[in-house]
């Protein structure tokens, strides 16, 4: 059975396989289904989609135990079976992996927001995945985790800290970003990057939400800011639809280009995610082998911005307001409306009347009255912009935001 730790040491590029989930449901597993219980329940199944894998060249295979958690099975009120689905995992996945490839016990998020989002504490979080970790440990052959999905740093370093409590196996520590280049909590590779490192994963990586531009554009950061090995499991792009269907649209020969140009910079690990086949990793494998020779290491570095200091500015000196309210002085603020349409005029016209009988402040409601009108943000800018001697407060209402609108 090979060692992972050689695997991370060794002068090659390794092959993972590709997306568990979009080979079962081409397989007529309909979605709403949990695919982890098919352990269970079609156990052939999973057996078949791992050893397609491992025809068209994969050296590493995951576990399907991604969604094997408490939360998630709970959700499918398969929580009682939690111990056994990922057990089966692992015996299915060593079925298919033999002696010469490697099984990797793949674990996703929660689903659920944690502390300081959610409700739910970090050592509630570490005990979750350690339950699910132990019971992975359970099906014997397991060659290292996985850690794949992530979007909050806080979240995965639970992870990384409840397998490492109960193994000594490495710990492949995998990101997610979004289009914009970092992830749903607005994290840039350049901080989870060296957050990873410092917390002892012993692979960082990218996988799922883009295509292998995106990922390749992030991998070149990551590369210039870590000695860890990196691995690369790209979405076949982002999902189009086409006459009512999810389609991805990466081609094999595209994601095989591709990895050709991760490999050059400085990936050590190449597979795919949703969205890619066995056709797509034959190609990537047939892409790896081409380039033979020891994997390059390219550096590539940014140039250092000395960033200025900031010097805290006293409260009295940052506003007339604060300056009053500093010296315990009377403040007076009135609140006005944003203006139904476009043009401000009168509602200007009122703050300077405003300003001239000697209020300090004019407080600007987010979305009074229910009623479209100019953003209370707007308002407050036309405001400081045009008129002096009055500040703009602003309302922010966060009802109808969603965290990332918030941000």
């Amino acid at each position: 059975m090979p060692d992972f730790r050689e695997l991370i040491s060794d002068n090659r590029v390794h092959i993972f396989d590709g997306a568990m989930g979009t080979m079962l449901y081409s397989k007529g597993v309909y979605i709403n289904r949990c695919f982890d219980e098919l352990n269970l329940s079609n156990p052939k199944l999973v057996l078949d989609v791992h050893k397609e894998y491992i025809k068209a060249g994969a050296e590493i295979i995951e576990t399907n135990s991604f969604g094997a958690n408490q939360i998630k099975l709970t959700n499918h009120g398969l929580q009682e079976k939690m111990v056994e689905i990922n057990r089966e995992a692992v015996r299915i996945a060593r079925e298919a992996a033999g002696e010469k490839v490697c099984v990797a016990a793949a674990m996703g998020p929660l689903g659920i927001r944690i502390e300081p989002y959610g409700p739910t504490s970090r050592e509630e979080v570490k005990d979750m995945f350690k339950r699910q970790a132990e019971a992975l440990l359970e099906g014997g052959g397991v060659d290292c985790f996985i850690l794949e999905t992530f979007s909050d740093l806080s979240e995965i370093r639970q992870a990384i800290n409840a397998i490492k409590e109960i193994s000594s196996l490495p710990v492949i520590a995998m990101m997610t970003i979004q289009t914009f280049g970092k992830t749903s909590f607005g994290t840039s590779p350049e901080t989870f990057t060296t957050q990873l490192d410092s917390w002892g994963a012993d692979v960082i990586g990218l996988n799922c939400s883009v295509g292998p531009q995106d990922t390749l554009e992030a991998i070149q950061v990551m590369a210039s800011l870590t000695e860890k090995a990196l691995c690369a499991q790209p979405n076949a792009g982002l999902p189009r639809e086409v006459d009512g269907r999810k389609m991805y649209m990466c081609s094999p020969e595209y994601m095989a280009k591709y990895a050709k140009r991760l490999i050059q910079t400085g990936a050590k690990f190449i597979g795919g995610c949703c969205g890619t086949t066995p056709e797509h990793i034959r190609l990537i494998s047939n892409a790896v082998k081409a380039i033979a020779s020891p994997s390059t290491k390219i550096s590539v570095s940014a140039p250092q911005k000395q960033e200025a200091e900031v010097q805290p500015v006293p409260v009295e000196e940052r506003s007339n307001f604060a300056r009053k309210v500093s010296r315990s002085e009377f403040v007076t603020s009135v609140e006005i409306v944003p203006p139904k349409g476009c043009d401000p005029t009168k509602m200007l016209e009122s703050v300077k009347q405003l300003r001239d009988a000697g209020v300090d402040a004019v407080n600007i409601p987010d979305g009074p009255r229910a009623q479209s009108r100019m953003s209370a943000l707007s308002t407050a800018i036309l405001i400081q912009q045009n008129i002096s001697g009055i500040e703009p407060v602003v309302h922010y209402c966060c009802r109808d935001r969603n965290l990332l609108g918030m941000m």
